[in-house]
């Protein structure tokens, strides 16, 4: 077996893309509670990471030293599609429920299921798929199969099969999405909403990455081209991103030394008691007096933005303030101001999903459940009592 390693100014770039990507996620899914799109990002951005990796791996040939990995990456790409899909719904529906989420990763199963055939060859038989892709003027060697490798005759297709599945989510996230502006009276193309934007973005982006592996595999044919190409986007836009979340970070909002060892959570925030009193004032007064949780897009980034203070400080207050999560305290101001709601006379005239749409929820079982969980009754069940 040939053991040639090469290594281009692509892979340079795309190496350092990987470690962003990775550094990127992590970031995301350890703030998950801030944001409940935060963890299909995370785990969106860590598949990202894996799959460019084992990119790696194949177009500087150190898949050779490492054949037991070989294709690694296969199964991952069916959790693209989802993972990006579940993150635009959560972050257009923050309230959405989470329990059938599991039903977006059947496929991926099944084919990882499916790769187990391929996982228990010999290494030969993982170097010959190696060569095939990335180096087929290269001779094979002998391979004594354990089983069929690849026992439906589907596997030379299934680049294209993760395409085409990816393709069937982008374009669920943008019906998603075209449902809200259409609700909210936007275009695609004028969206007044942050996070809207940020959505629309992230479609179109994710659209010309599958563009240019689709132009690039049609034209050039060659998987290290083809790669080197649609990694090389990735890296540019997840470096952008890398700059977005340090440019919107607090961490200069306070001295440090040149190196510094984690701390436990804010313990070094520079916040005295009197500016934390000053800061929950103006949450209670966004809340209170402007009723921002009936925004059905309340965010803590969002929030932060409105009473002109850091998103860190905002959540840090909240929390020990109020020993409670952003999200928790969003709920229970929408679920007393629904109960207000239904007292009035005007108020016990809606249906629930007015009702729900009225204190800033987007789905009639995300308010029932909340509801429920504040009250222990339904609306409906509050309303007879009344």
């Amino acid at each position: 077996m040939r053991t040639d390693i090469s290594i281009g100014l692509f892979d340079l770039l795309i190496f350092l893309g990987f470690f962003q990507t990775l550094l990127v996620a992590i970031f995301f899914i350890r703030n998950r509670s801030k944001q409940p799109s935060n963890v299909y990002q995370g785990l969106f951005q860590l598949s990202l990471a894996l799959v460019i990796l084992a990119y790696l791996l194949d177009s500087t040939g150190y898949i050779v030293k490492v054949l037991a990995i070989s294709n690694f990456n296969s199964p991952i790409s069916f959790v693209l599609g989802p993972l990006f899909y579940l993150s635009v719904k959560h972050t257009i529906y923050p309230e959405s429920n989470h329990r059938k989420a599991w039903v977006h990763f059947v496929f991926a199963l099944v084919w990882l299921c499916y790769m187990i055939t391929y996982f228990i060859q010999p290494d030969e038989c993982k170097y010959n798929s190696y060569v095939s892709a990335m180096h087929p003027d290269w001779p094979y060697v002998h391979v004594d199969f354990r089983t069929p490798n690849d026992p439906l005759h589907i596997g030379a297709n299934i680049n294209i099969a993760a395409m085409l599945h990816l393709f069937i989510y982008i374009t669920l996230s943008g019906i998603l999405l075209l449902k809200r502006l259409k609700s909210m009276s936007q275009s695609f193309f004028m969206i007044t909403n942050e996070q809207l934007a940020q959505v629309r973005n992230d479609l179109v982006h994710i659209t010309l990455i599958v563009l240019i592996y689709t132009i690039s595999k049609t034209t050039l044919g060659l998987s290290t081209e083809t790669g080197g190409y649609m990694f090389s986007y990735c890296t540019i836009l997840i470096t952008i991103t890398t700059f977005r979340i340090i440019n919107d970070s607090s961490y200069f909002d306070r001295q440090h030394s040149i190196i510094e060892l984690p701390f436990p959570k804010y313990q070094k925030s520079s916040l005295s008691d009197e500016k934390k009193e000053l800061i929950l004032g103006k949450i209670k007064r966004e809340m209170e007096a402007n009723l921002y949780f009936t925004n059905n897009l309340a965010s803590l980034s969002g929030l932060a933005k409105q009473i002109n203070e850091s998103h860190h400080h905002v959540s840090q207050v909240i929390n020990e303030k109020l020993n409670k999560s952003f999200f928790e305290v969003l709920a229970a101001y929408r679920i007393e101001h629904a109960t207000k709601l239904l007292k009035e006379q005007e108020g016990n005239k809606l249906t629930v999903e007015e009702l729900a749409e009225r204190v800033g929820y987007n789905s009639k079982s995300s308010f029932n459940t909340a509801f429920k969980k504040h009250t222990q009754l339904t609306p409906s069940e509050y309303r007879r009592q009344l």
